[in-house]
């Protein structure tokens, strides 16, 4: 298997990291790389809060997540506001996934929680609920010539499915899979790396999780096999490896390309939690802490902590948004593995590593910005 069978027929929809640095965010206005990834990761926090409230398969959410990625490799976060852009994802996603939604209703959510009104509370001929249809409506027309009409998304989700089937694991280990998939919609992994990548990543990290500080490392995990182990077989005859801890490696037989892409996915994977403020999300710590494996090609971190900044008069009034603390500080958030999914039971959270998590609080702050 070669390095141009790395990327499936939707390689399309696949960047290298580098082409961050190049979004319409950057050469189209002057959004810098550290504030597109911070509202990304609130955009997609907004879109989840949409989509339990709308009690939306787990599938249609991963869908509607990817193309929020997608839309802003096209479109600049100044022209299209988040929150419009998550609901308008939503929208199409329930059409494409088949969980079909009224507009009204998707409109009335949105409005709920933008506002911060109850829903029993808005009548269906006020001019406000008009209004969030039409942004819905506007939003998704942009929203379909960025993604071309292409609605094809493969979910990481499907693909640690099949690992669980292949090898009974202890309910720990699965959740915290689950946990760390669900988070890695809050970064852009959806666009740069196929989902059995961004699957082993997850599986590997959260087996090193459950295992302990003590158990072998990421980089033995994830190191390149023995040559008389290099040549693939098919995936039912492949024996599974003695060593549990390359048990996903083994299993996908991946290539020293596709291992390099394990590599970067578990390193974003870290820099974005090391980029919480550990203080409140102190379950996290345990993980930040974790040495990520080592990178062939050096390249700067995407997720470094938040500067502070000054807090916006009307923010003052409800700080404890998502990666804005009562001090104006601004890290990333993460809202760990409370995401119901429909092919595994709702996951508790982060149970190995220091209990389970409180959700924080849902990006539902004015538009301001």
């Amino acid at each position: 298997m070669g390095a141009a069978s790395y990327m499936s027929s939707t390689s399309q929809w696949f960047f290298p990291t580098t082409a961050l640095q190049r979004t319409p965010s950057r050469t189209t206005s002057a959004i810098s790389l550290e504030k597109e990834l911070y509202d990304r990761a609130r955009g997609v926090e907004f879109l989840f809060r949409l989509g339990v409230s709308l009690q939306l398969p787990m599938s249609a959410m991963c869908t509607a997540a990817t193309w929020f990625h997608r839309f802003y490799m096209r479109f600049s976060m100044e022209d299209y506001h988040r929150q419009d852009v998550a609901a308008s994802c939503i929208f199409l996603a329930t059409k494409t996934e088949e969980c079909g939604r009224k507009l009204r209703d998707i409109a009335r959510v949105f409005y709920s929680k933008v506002d911060k009104v109850q829903i029993d509370t808005i009548k269906d001929d006020s001019k406000d609920l008009e209004s969030y249809q039409t942004a819905i409506l506007q939003t998704e027309e942009a929203l379909l010539e960025a993604l071309c009409f292409d609605f094809v998304v493969d979910s990481p989700h499907a693909e640690l499915v099949d690992l669980f089937n292949a090898r009974q694991e202890n309910i720990q280990l699965e959740e915290c899979a689950w946990s760390i998939t669900n988070d890695t919609y809050r970064t852009p992994l959806c666009i740069l790396h196929p989902p059995r990548i961004i699957a082993a990543a997850c599986y590997i990290l959260a087996q090193h999780i459950v295992e302990g500080p003590q158990s072998p490392s990421l980089d033995v995990r994830i190191a390149s096999p023995a040559p008389s182990a290099s040549l693939p077989t098919p995936p039912s005859h492949r024996l599974v490896s003695p060593e549990a801890s390359r048990f996903a490696v083994e299993h996908f037989g991946f290539n020293e390309v596709e291992l390099a892409g394990v590599t970067e996915c578990l390193n974003i994977i870290l820099e974005f939690y090391a980029a919480q403020d550990l203080n409140r999300f102190d379950y996290l710590e345990d993980v930040a802490a974790i040495p990520p494996p080592k990178m062939v090609a050096t390249r700067e971190k995407l997720y470094k902590p938040f500067t502070r900044e000054p807090v916006a008069k009307d923010e003052a009034q409800n700080t404890l948004v998502p990666g804005r603390s009562a001090t104006g500080q601004s890290p990333l958030s993460s809202h760990g593995g409370n995401t119901p999914g429909t092919n595994k039971p709702q996951s508790r959270g982060w149970i190995p590593v220091k209990g389970t998590p409180q959700l924080f609080d849902v990006d539902t702050a004015h538009r301001i910005d």
